[in-house]
């Protein structure tokens, strides 16, 4: 049930005295997600203030999105598969700059929040998945017509995004004329974007479709390629080449194997379709980040030479070691 209260706001608010109730004692070293199924117990980190990823409901004390949805299925996969009850589940808001330290200091037992796989963080943390695949993308209104792509930011255009946010300095980078106005949540930038006080928001095109559903009707997902050959950190963009490919994985405490395997077996269990020829994680994905999205991004990986993948390969992590390609010398 939505409620539209002005804005995400109020829910935020609400959030961070929840984030301090829900907060549990933590260890001085990562949990073990097998022994606290067993013992019928865990505690799942997500976000708390993300609609259709992860957001608290205040009705049931309960976390309502895709990342949460994914982090119910696989617990309860696992327990079926050592014969146990399901267990009991308790929430923690994990921000993104504490996620690596909680699951070192055992105060989570898993995190999926919209956490993204990379080489930096799989030094402190062990990582399974992907389950989410996503790319960078703009928010824009739906009535709006004057952007259709990223160069069209160039024309007196405002674009939003968290304030530090490595997505609007991406766009900086490429369009120095663009106008970029930082606020300090997404849920101001979209209550900005509704107002008509910015043209557009950009960041994973998984949370702009969260946004995108929970005000259905007022906004759309604008793709992002790279206008023309770029060097980006040292590496070769292409023109045409989505801006950033973002893996979502579940986070484990460092070399744990045995939680890494049973949570893609799971994963992988979720992607398999069902009897009605439908998978779990597509009936997630549609519920939570809406049909629009899910047909959209999935007609677009099914196109000829597409650069472009829906559906995730879980456990495929040879990404974290692919060799980039230099930029010639001209783009440096």
């Amino acid at each position: 049930m939505r409620r539209r209260i002005g804005s995400l706001t109020v829910l935020v608010a609400v959030l961070v005295t929840v984030g301090g109730l829900l907060a549990a004692c933590g260890s001085t070293e990562p949990r073990s997600l097998v022994d606290s199924i067993r013992k019928g117990s865990v505690v799942l980190g997500t976000k708390f203030d993300q609609p259709g990823l992860g957001i608290y409901n205040p009705d049931n004390g309960g976390v309502d999105g895709f990342d949460a949805d994914v982090s119910r299925y696989v617990v309860n996969h696992i327990a079926d598969k050592l014969g146990v009850k399901h267990p009991k589940v308790k929430w923690r808001e994990t921000p993104s700059a504490r996620r690596e330290a909680m699951i070192e200091n055992g105060e989570v037992d898993t995190i999926a929040a919209t956490y993204s796989i990379n080489a930096a963080r799989s030094k402190k943390v062990s990582f399974a998945g992907p389950y989410l695949v996503t790319y960078q993308g703009l928010l824009v209104r739906r009535d709006d017509d004057s952007i259709t792509q990223l160069t069209d930011l160039q024309k007196d255009k405002k674009l939003c995004s968290v304030t530090g946010s490595t997505s609007a300095q991406n766009v900086k980078a490429q369009l120095p004329s663009v106008q970029l106005q930082e606020f300090d949540s997404y849920s101001a930038c979209v209550e900005g974007l509704r107002r008509g006080k910015v043209d557009a928001l950009t960041t994973d095109e998984s949370i702009l479709a969260g946004y995108s559903n929970f005000w259905s009707g007022e906004f759309k997902l604008v793709e992002m390629t790279y206008p023309k050959d770029a060097c980006v950190k040292e590496a070769l963009k292409s023109a045409g080449a989505p801006f950033s490919t973002e893996r979502y994985g579940i986070g484990v405490g460092k070399d744990d194997g045995e939680a890494v395997a049973l949570l893609n077996e799971a994963l992988t269990a979720m992607l398999k379709p069902g009897t009605d020829g439908t998978s779990e994680w597509m009936k997630a994905i549609r519920k939570n980040l809406g049909d629009e999205f899910v047909d959209q991004v999935s007609a677009r990986a099914a196109t000829p030479d597409s650069k472009y993948k829906f559906e995730p390969t879980v456990g495929d992590l040879s990404f974290l070691d692919s060799a980039s390609t230099p930029c010639p010398a001209n783009l440096k």
